[in-house]
């Protein structure tokens, strides 16, 4: 959950941790009871992380990116887009025919836009931002994690102060659902 560094390693390493999941996740056949709880390992990482970047990356480049404004909503569309496809997935059966489908979407999509944030946003913003900014807005993304949802909610609002007042609530919801259910437990 939380890494350590500043922003840009704090959320690459998130990067690594969502390839590793995809990963496990493709080498198992189609069927096996084990992709369900890969998948909601994955969705949970993938939750808590978009959301720490709505609360806090997304407003940085903004405020410190040229043309931060519109990088920052497509961002935010594509954060939409995947918690969509996540949320169908919760829902679908491992056997249902539509499951391995939507798993490609997810992967292709978020890697896609992990290609994305590393070869554009976290070089803009390593080059904007010292190092103390860097650092504290890792600290930042590390805070919100731990409060974050760990279940897609995709009409829940993603950009602050909507975000920041209601996900931790949520987040909390998540995590007794969490323990009850054992979800997320390998």
């Amino acid at each position: 959950m939380g890494h350590g560094g500043n922003v840009i390693a704090e959320l690459t390493a998130d990067h690594r941790e969502v390839e590793e999941y995809f990963a496990r996740l493709q080498a198992l056949p189609a069927g096996d009871k084990e992709r369900r709880s890969v998948l909601d390992e994955c969705t949970i990482e993938l939750v808590r992380h978009s959301v720490a970047e709505e609360m806090y990356l997304y407003p940085a480049v903004r405020k410190h990116l040229p043309g931060g404004d519109a990088l920052a909503d497509k961002e935010i569309r594509e954060h939409a887009e995947v918690e969509q496809v996540l949320k169908d997935l919760e829902d679908l059966d491992i056997d249902d025919p539509r499951f391995d489908r939507m798993v490609q979407k997810l992967v292709t999509d978020v890697t896609e836009h992990v290609r994305e944030e590393e070869q554009q946003l976290f070089p803009g913003l390593a080059q904007a931002c010292s190092p103390e900014q860097l650092a504290e807005l890792g600290d930042q993304v590390r805070r919100a994690k731990k409060v974050a949802p760990t279940r897609p909610h995709p009409s829940a609002p993603d950009t602050p102060p909507g975000n920041k007042l209601l996900a931790p609530g949520t987040g909390l919801v998540d995590r007794a659902r969490d323990f009850i259910t054992g979800r997320g437990r390998s």
